[in-house]
Formats: structure tokens, sequence, C-alpha cells
């Protein structure tokens, strides 16, 4: 392991994060964020998992719609020297954020080649550079996953291309990405359909292109089991942008298309706070609805301007927010396989080394004040209590036999007790105040 400080000249200076309290005033300091605090028998670490996105923090050049590249980072070109530059780089930034895992898209960590086999020589030879940086750091792999819709190539789709070529190219660079992921131990395989929708249906077959997305996906998991990756499959839900209609909006959308192809037992979902925004729900609707559904898988932590009409991956700051999403997770069990990756990207202005270190670290520490109080809400057990309470009319045998009745046999109930029931209050307001006595 490394001493206090970065190795390298692009965080040179620059000193390991480690928990100072609440009272802190350095800003290179964990305030909430004590990764051995134990928290419902685990500590904060174990519960949390948190992860570096590679894409966000070393691939992402400062650019937005109306500009382009606003950072200069000495690994930014091409070539595998560039690429092995980049991971000495993400590596040291992990060990000093104490981060004990990352996620990568194959583009992310290797140079474009001029073929297929290119790209896979590339990716191989990365990943066999990730594995000995791992074993020397013990920094792990949330997921792996693919980039099928940054090329031009994809740019009708990938899975759900009308070009059976595009689709092959897709499908056999996913499996190098399964391959790789498999090798370096990550615990998930997100699949991500970037570009899986339409912008018209004037030239879209939209029950031909479900059906190829449909077989995809089956190809995936099917791959993944037969090499003996035991770890995740998740589909990460998201509206819109950047395909006008996306064939995964929402959570919802995603598990219908699950039980369309019979892979609801076999994938779950990676669920993103500013995805869920932009398809009209909140952060804890899907993630609730995901557990109901029994697909719960990892997620994404970010948020959104919510005065822009677009995904702006900032940072996580808003504690309430977070500790309602963290409240859904640990009604879910918590994590098992997931844990909490920083889709987050910094400010186009913020150019330096130290902006890179400490967006990550007001992030961590308010994910962490804000599972605190989700865990503290769950143990005092306050608003499970007021939810069972509204709802134990439900609980008598009689009640439950009505469900297995027919209209007429409930009607002539009704009518022969002289039921004539009257509204009776939700108490939002009272639980709202509730919960922000924990936050």
């Amino acid at each position: 392991m490394k001493d206090e400080t970065s190795m390298t000249d692009f965080f040179k200076g620059i000193p390991k994060v480690r928990h100072e309290g609440p009272d802190s005033n350095n800003d290179f300091a964990f305030r909430h964020y004590a990764p051995d605090e134990v928290v419902m028998g685990k500590t904060l670490k174990e519960h949390l998992r948190f992860s570096v996105a590679y894409w966000h923090s070393f691939a992402w050049e400062g650019g937005d719609p109306f500009g382009g590249q606003t950072f200069e980072r000495p690994w930014f070109g091409e070539g595998m020297e560039k690429a092995k530059l980049k991971a000495d780089v993400a590596f040291e930034m992990f060990e000093i954020l104490g981060a004990p895992y990352f996620c990568f898209h194959d583009v992310d960590v290797r140079p474009e080649g001029a073929d297929f086999a290119e790209n896979t020589r590339n990716l191989r030879e990365i990943t066999d550079y990730f594995q000995g940086k791992m074993e020397a750091t013990g920094t792990k792999l949330l997921w792996g996953t693919a980039n099928l819709f940054s090329h031009r190539r994809y740019m009708s789709g990938a899975a759900t291309n009308p070009d059976p070529d595009v689709y092959a190219f897709a499908a056999a660079t996913v499996k190098t990405c399964i391959d790789a992921t498999h090798q370096l131990g990550g615990e998930n395989y997100v699949l991500w359909g970037g570009r899986e929708g339409y912008e018209t249906l004037l030239n879209t077959d939209m029950g031909r292109e479900r059906q190829q997305a449909g077989r995809f996906l089956t190809q995936a998991v099917e791959y993944a089991r037969k090499i003996g990756f035991d770890g995740a499959i998740l589909i990460e839900p998201k509206p819109q942008e950047p395909t006008k209609h996306q064939y995964d909006y929402d959570v919802a959308t995603v598990y219908g298309f699950l039980k369309d192809f019979g892979l609801e037992k076999e994938v779950k979902v990676n669920i993103e706070q500013g995805h869920a925004i932009l398809a009209g729900h909140s952060f804890e609707h899907e993630l609730a609805l995901a557990r109901e559904l029994g697909i719960f898988g990892s997620i994404d932590m970010n948020r959104n301007d919510y005065q822009s009409g677009w995904d702006t991956d900032q940072f996580p700051n808003n504690v309430p927010e977070m500790a309602l999403a963290y409240y859904e997770v640990l009604r879910a069990g918590g994590f098992t396989t997931g844990g909490t990756n920083f889709d987050s990207k910094l400010r186009r202005q913020s150019l330096d080394a130290e902006d890179l270190i400490l967006a990550h670290v007001g992030g961590m520490d308010a994910c962490a004040a804000g599972f605190k109080a989700a865990a503290k809400m769950l143990e005092d057990g306050k608003l499970e209590e007021a939810r069972q309470a509204r709802y134990a009319g439900w609980d008598s045998a009689e009640v439950q036999a009505m469900l297995a009745e027919g209209l007429d046999e409930i009607a002539a109930r009704v009518e022969g007790e002289g039921l004539n029931p009257t509204p009776r209050s939700g108490r939002q307001e009272r639980l709202e105040n509730l919960v922000n006595r924990y936050v």
C-alpha cells in the first residue's frame, strides 16, 4: 500500500481522506462517512459499497451540447500507454478515497481499435493490467459493461439495430466485456440500452426490435452462466435521452420486458436517481417497485438539476432525498452484489485534481448521512407502524376471503351489512414531519 499521499503528479500533495467527524474544518476529510462505523450490524463500508465510475471521472472531457472539451488530463489520447496511465491515476484515486469498488465500460479503459479484433486485444491487455493493480490495492470491480451507444455504428441501436451485422458486432463486444468482468471478479454485469429505442415510427418495426432486444439479453445471460459468471446481470432503466422512445424506460417497463422473455428470475435492475427523475418518478419509487417485483440489484447515485430537462449527472448532496432512497434499499434487505456507484461527473468548470477528489468526498459523506438517517428511521419503526396501521383493516381472515369472492357476493355483503364507509386521513403531513426528525 502507498503512504499518506498519492504518488502520481496528478494528485500530488492530496492526502488520503479519513474520517474526522462533523466538526472538522478539513476539506479533505469525511464528516459522516466512517468506513468502520457499525450500523445495523454491518460497517458503513459494507452497507454502502461505494464505487467510482471510470467513465465520468477519467474518460469524460468536460463537454456539453454547446461546447467541447474543457478538461486537460495527461492520460487523454490514443494508445495503450495512455490507457495504462489513466489506470495508474484511477487506482491512486481509489486509494485516496478508500473507495472499495469501481465500474467501467470497455471504451472507458481501452483505446478504440481499427476493428473488433484490435478492440479485443486492447481490452484483454488493460484487463490484465487492472488485475495486477486490483491485487496490489485490494480494490474490487462492482460491475463492468459495454458501451453500445457512443460509436456511430450504434446510431440506430445495438441489439435493436436494423442491420444484423451491427447486432453481431454488439453481441461479440458484450461477450468480451463479460469475459473481462469475470476475469476481474466483477460482482455484477450491467446492460444499458442507450440507443435501444427509436426516433420515429415511420422507419421502425417495434415488434421486431423488441424481439431482437429480448434475444440479445437472453444470449448475454446464457453466455455469462456458461463461463461460470455467478454475479448479477443488471439492466439500467432510462427514459428518452438519447433516444426519443426507449424500450427500457423505467423499472415497470423493464419488468414487463423481462416477463415477456422469461428473464424475470435471471435479471435485476441497476437504478439511477437521475434516470428515475427523467421518467417522472422519485428515486424511492423506482427502488420500492424494484423491491416489490423482486428485481432490485444496485444503484447509480447522482442528482439532476430540476430546472433542466436532461440527465445532468451531478454529485449527490441532498441528504433528505438520499435518506428516503436508502430507506427503500434497507427495506429490500440492503445490497448483496450491488452497491452505490457514483454515476456523477464534475461540472465542466471544475478543472482541478482537487475538484475530482472533493466531489467524491462530498457525495460519500452525504450518502453516509442519508444512510444513517434511514437506518435510524427503520430501527425506530415508527414509519412502518404507521404504514401497518393504515392497512390493518385487511388483516382479518374474513376480509382476506373477500379477494377470492365474486363481485355479486361482495355486493350482497355490502348491502346486507349496510356498509357505508367514510374516508380516513392518510396523515401525510404527520409522516413528513416524522421523517424530518431524522434528516
